[in-house]
Parts: structure tokens; sequence; C-alpha cells
């Protein structure tokens, strides 16, 4: 009988799911992203004894691969406080900006795993960090067509957990 028409066995195998790649950038971290790392490393490890447990060769494999991401992401992670003085826009820092309509938006410079624009966080190595770095309060930066004003610059909220 042809192999094709034979159903193999399949429970030994595990799907290939390839490295996550990790970026060339340097890894400054917040406090916050620090402590979201140290978290998702430990939900992995409470993922793979999972997957250890039931022998679920699937979930021993996401956990193995996402597990080598974040601790090679924690072993990188440089953890950068913005100056309290600064009058400039640097790494950590929420700056706040308008255009000619005064249409405003708040963004916290992050790590690029913390970032998340629909929570008002970008990666510092995003075009609009990299425009905003070093400007002042009243400096013009041009984005998209648009003219935008640095109209507020300060440090962070803490999140708490």
């Amino acid at each position: 009988m042809s192999r094709a028409f034979t159903k193999e066995d399949d429970s030994n195998s595990s799907i290939d799911l390839g490295e996550r790649p990790v970026s060339p950038h340097r890894n400054l971290v917040t406090e916050n992203g620090l402590a979201m790392i140290d978290a998702e490393i430990a939900a992995l490890h409470e993922e793979l004894a999972k997957g250890n447990a039931e022998a679920d060769r699937d979930l021993i494999a996401r956990a193995s691969r996402d597990l080598r991401y974040w601790t090679a992401r924690r072993e990188t992670a440089e953890v950068s406080h913005p100056d309290p003085g600064s009058s400039v826009v640097r790494f950590g820092m929420t700056v706040t900006i308008a255009d000619e309509h005064d249409t405003r938006h708040s963004w916290a410079i992050v790590g690029e795993d913390e970032a998340d624009a629909s929570h008002g966080k970008i990666s510092h190595v995003s075009p609009m960090a990299q425009l905003m770095f070093g400007k002042s309060l009243g400096d013009i930066f041009e984005l998209n067509g648009r003219e935008w004003e640095i109209i507020a610059i300060g440090l962070p909220q803490v999140e708490s957990e």
C-alpha cells in the first residue's frame, strides 16, 4: 500500500517553531520592563514544568523557545533611569506632543519588549522616539507630514502590579 494512504503516528512529533528573533539594538529597559521580563521567565518555567508533567511536546517546544528568548533578553537587559533634572527627551521619559490643531498625544519611551502603542508606550528605537530624543520643551519636529510640538516632558508614573 502506498504511504500516502497510511496514517502516520504523530504522537512523538513536535512542531518546529524556529527561534524568536532577538533585536540587534541595545536592550534598554525600565524597572517595569525588567519586572515584566522576570515575570515572563517565571511563567515560562511553570509552562515548561506543566509540559514535562503532561508529556506535551508542543507545549515543551513553545515554552522552551520562549524561555530561550526571554532569558537572552534578561541577560542583555540594561536598566536605564531618566535623569530627573533633564530638560531634554531621553529614554524612560514621558513626552506629550501637540499638533497645530491641538491634537495631543502622550508617549512613554520604553524598551522594545515593553512597547505597546495602544497604551501610550513606544520603543526607544521607534522612528517617533528617535525624532524626539534630545529635544526640549517647545521644540518642533515633523512626522508624517505634520508638525508636532513638545509641550511636556516628565518622568513616567510607576506602574503597580
